[in-house]
């Protein structure tokens, strides 16, 4: 048994939300540095079952983006992988658990901005969960969303601003298939950020992520607040 969170710490902290399947390990970190903005934005990793976690190295990059420019953060980990209880639920179970960890942020912040971010499977993930949830989404990020996957059946968000990131050398997912779906999108169209020698997990190339991502982050900041 544990007991869930009934606030947003006020620094970096393992947690235990509900989830639908069980618990779920997850860890919540408000920025040291003022001033803190009105957002949250929580972060979904890669596929679970191609070693996918809360640590990896783009999701890490993700959150650093944020702290940067003040924004709370949640990384989590999907059902059976770390500490999260369940087995793998073929995206839909994934999508069911982000939309857990939303109900947690909404419930304990819920003057926020709810962002939304996510890498690879995550990325679809996150596209799926806003698609259900699109006025309560202010802001996507998807970084090398998996469009050539099977389990890849999300819409693009009809409202909120969003960010695509690909890199064009990409080896896991194709970056053409990327590209033409991004240009194939006619009403709310991302900016799209398409990173020369670059490949799937952009090794060498983080720090060029984090600063691609927090320029774009900057343009949709809220006035900052110190709450």
């Amino acid at each position: 048994m544990y007991n869930e969170a009934e606030r947003f710490p006020d620094n970096e902290t393992l947690l235990f939300l509900a989830g639908p399947a069980g618990r779920l390990e997850a860890i919540a970190s408000t920025p040291g540095a003022e001033p803190l903005q009105t957002v949250t934005a929580i972060i979904c990793h890669p596929h679970p079952e191609q070693e996918g976690t809360m640590h990896n190295k783009v999701v890490t990059t993700l959150h650093r983006a944020c702290r940067d420019n003040g924004i709370r953060t949640v990384r989590f980990n999907y059902r059976g992988v770390g500490q999260s209880e369940g087995h793998f639920g073929h995206a839909v179970g994934e999508t069911a658990d982000l939309m857990a960890v939303i109900t947690w942020v909404k419930r304990v912040r819920p003057a926020d901005n709810l962002w939304l971010m996510g890498f690879s499977f995550g990325a679809g993930i996150v596209l799926q969960a806003a698609a259900s949830q699109t006025a309560a989404i202010r802001y996507l990020v998807c970084v090398a969303p998996p469009v050539d996957r099977d389990y890849f059946q999300a819409s693009p968000p009809k409202d909120c601003p969003w960010l695509v990131i690909q890199g064009q050398e990409d080896e896991v997912v194709d970056p053409i298939a990327v590209k033409q779906w991004v240009e194939q999108i006619t009403d709310n169209k991302p900016a799209f950020h398409f990173l020369p020698q670059v490949g799937h997990f952009f090794h060498g190339k983080l720090v060029l992520l984090r600063e691609e991502i927090s320029s774009e982050l900057i343009k949709q900041l809220p006035s900052a607040s110190l709450t």
